[in-house]
């Protein structure tokens, strides 16, 4: 991988020839120095060694949108109907996905039918946070909602709602600033919240970045260890970087044209792994594939959820 002035991402092959149709939530789990992610439609999780290049699989019941672990490694999964504890075990050498089931630990009233999950991932303080959206993204409906979910295993009530798509989730590395995307087509905004660490309480929210304003849509995100927010451009085939004061500093071309979601990895946290998705129509070699970059920064460390689950 190029690590140069100018930075190219590139496809990691050892990840398969298999092209996923949704790869999302990508989280480096120092603990395996392994990485993670899912295949939303295909209700997979996805492990990759990335030095052995042993990939593994695990197909869980309904679609699953966005995970983090806790100390132990159980998975806290965000799927259609609800919040999971998963322990992923039976894993084989061939990487053949192995069925598990979840234990559900809490679920929102979602506001209408045909609801799921979607961006995921523990604040500073480990306190797990994933917003709700409806699947037809074509009916374009306000109706998800911002939850979070707390070490005593409760889930709030809605913290942010009137959400289209909700993405975007991501912390400052002193925890202070929340950040949060819709990217739905109609709203394109990035927002930013002082975020008080304590009582995992939002508040003063405003305006981080309008991609009205910039080349495709908000998806997912991660911080690196400078304070700058990275956002997956979906429909541009872009990384972006916005310093803190929400100035666009940098731009890196992704082969997918939708980027979905990247997160920091690597044993020095200097590589920058990116999810894509693949397009039902028109779709390329690379879409759908796993890509890293090195950007010449570091990231941070994921958090864990801080319960036992």
């Amino acid at each position: 991988m190029s690590a140069a002035a100018n930075p190219r991402a590139e496809r990691v092959e050892v990840a398969g020839q298999a092209p996923a149709s949704v790869g999302e939530s990508p989280v480096w789990r120092i603990a395996e120095q392994a990485l993670y992610w899912v295949d939303i439609p295909a209700q997979k999780i996805v492990r990759l060694r990335i030095d052995s290049g042993e990939r593994s699989e695990w197909r869980m019941p309904e679609k699953v949108a966005c995970i983090a672990f806790d100390h132990r490694g159980t998975v806290l999964a965000g799927c259609e109907t609800g919040l999971f504890a998963v322990t992923l075990a039976g894993a084989t050498a061939t990487g053949e996905a192995v069925q598990v089931t979840g234990r559900k630990l809490a679920a929102p009233d979602f506001a209408c039918d045909d609801m799921r999950f979607n961006d995921g991932r523990c604040d500073r303080q480990g306190r797990f946070w994933s917003g709700t959206m409806v699947q037809d993204m074509a009916a374009a409906r306000p109706a998800g909602a911002l939850y979070r979910f707390d070490a005593r295993g409760v889930l709030s009530a809605p913290v942010v709602d009137g959400l289209i798509t909700q993405n975007g989730l991501a912390w400052s590395p002193d925890g202070a600033t929340m950040y949060l995307s819709d990217s739905h087509p109609l709203r394109r905004q990035i927002w930013a919240f002082d975020y008080d660490g304590e009582t995992g309480e939002p508040r003063n929210r405003r305006v981080f970045a309008d991609l009205n304003h910039h080349a495709g849509r908000p998806d997912g995100a991660a911080v690196d260890a400078d304070g700058c927010y990275w956002i997956c451009a979906n429909d541009a085939g872009l990384l972006l970087r916005f310093t803190p004061l929400g100035k666009l500093d940098r731009q890196i071309a992704v082969p997918a044209i939708k980027p979905a979601m990247c997160a920091f990895g690597g044993r020095d946290l200097d590589t920058l792994f990116v999810t894509s998705i693949r397009p039902a129509a028109n779709a390329s070699e690379h879409d759908g594939h796993l890509f890293a970059v090195r950007p010449g920064v570091t990231g941070l460390p994921e958090p864990e959820f801080a319960g036992e689950l």
